[in-house]
This record gives structure tokens, sequence and C-alpha cells, in this order.
């Protein structure tokens, strides 16, 4: 199976069109770690990106391994992103995914491939009953799906010098009102 650029939609084959002709999405092996490192390292421009994933990776409370999703195309991997655990502390402690790294060989940006990958990752936390997906990302990039501010829902950054613009939420089918404290993402984000 493969999915389709610009949707989420599985199928058995993609049409062509101007983003990319063929995209495959699945979750990373230990065979990608390597070209992962510099996909991500490329798109940030830094090591500091690619050396959180590595941390995350080792962290088996934060890891993920299913939702840790690469994109290729014609067998060359093009983009990553992963999924986290993090936690809500309010009057309860509420479980909750973090988004990122999301990267994208810098060539192939603006082709859909961050998309995708953003878009995929979402589908799998929403199906499996996750009520909220944050990220401290690109203020214009991530509104167009669904991120908005995260004060705005009651939830605080872990470090108040993150933005309103920066520190985004995306509330999906499981969320509840009574969700609002400070979110935790895993320990390997303090290490940056």
């Amino acid at each position: 199976m493969s999915w389709c650029p610009g949707t989420a939609t599985q199928t058995s084959g993609c049409l062509n069109n101007s983003e990319v002709e063929y995209l495959v999405l699945g979750p990373e092996t230990p065979d990608d770690f390597a070209r992962i490192r510099e996909i991500v390292a490329a798109a940030f421009g830094r090591e500091d990106e690619a050396r959180l994933v590595e941390l995350l990776r080792e962290d088996e409370d934060a890891y993920i391994p299913k939702l840790a999703l690469v994109a290729e195309a014609e067998g060359v991997l093009l983009g990553y992103v992963m999924l986290t655990n993090a936690t809500i502390t309010g009057n309860q402690v509420w479980q909750v995914w973090a988004l990122g790294p999301l990267a994208v060989v810098p060539e192939q940006q603006g082709r859909k491939i961050g998309s995708t990958l953003t878009q995929a990752a979402l589908d799998a936390a929403d199906h499996l009953d996750y009520p909220l997906v944050a990220l401290l990302g690109h203020p214009t990039y991530y509104p167009r799906f669904g991120f908005e501010a995260a004060r705005g829902r009651g939830i605080e950054p872990p470090n108040p010098a993150y933005t309103d613009e920066a520190f985004m939420v995306k509330v999906l089918s499981a969320y509840d009102e009574r969700m609002r404290g400070t979110f935790a993402f895993a320990p390997a984000f303090d290490q940056m």
C-alpha cells in the first residue's frame, strides 16, 4: 500500500501530479537511521534536531517505533516525522503526543511530502484515540492542519518563553475540554 501526496488515504497507487508521483510511508527501521540523521540535519541546517531524534529513540518511555514515519519515493528516503509520548499535568495527568521533528530533504521541500507525513501522523493519533498532539513549530505551516495556540485551550508550554504562535496543539476526536495544565515533552527535549 502507499500514501498519495496531500492526503492521508491509503491506496494501491497514486496518479501523477505536480507534487510527488509516488510516495510510500511506513515506520522507520534501524536500517533507516543513518539516512534519517542526514535528512533531519539537512532540513534544519544543523545537528541539534538529528541528535534529538536519537535521544528520543533511546527513551523507551517516549519512543513509539510504529509512529516514527519515513516517506520514500522510488526507494529513496525523502522525509521523516515522529510522534512521541508527552503529558499535560493539571488536575490530573493526561497522556498526549508530541509531533516532531518533521524533516524533508531540502531539495524536495514544497512537494507535499511534509504535509503527507504530518497528516498521516495526525490520522494515526486520532485513530488510536489520543486526544491531542502538540508541537513547537513554524507558526505559518502547522495551522493548515488545525493546530492552534495551546494557551487558547488552557495548555501552558513547558517553557514560558515559547510563543503562542510557535507552541501549538491539534485537538483530536478524543479531546476532553477538561484537559488543561502544563505540557511536558519527553525529557530528551530538555537536553537540547
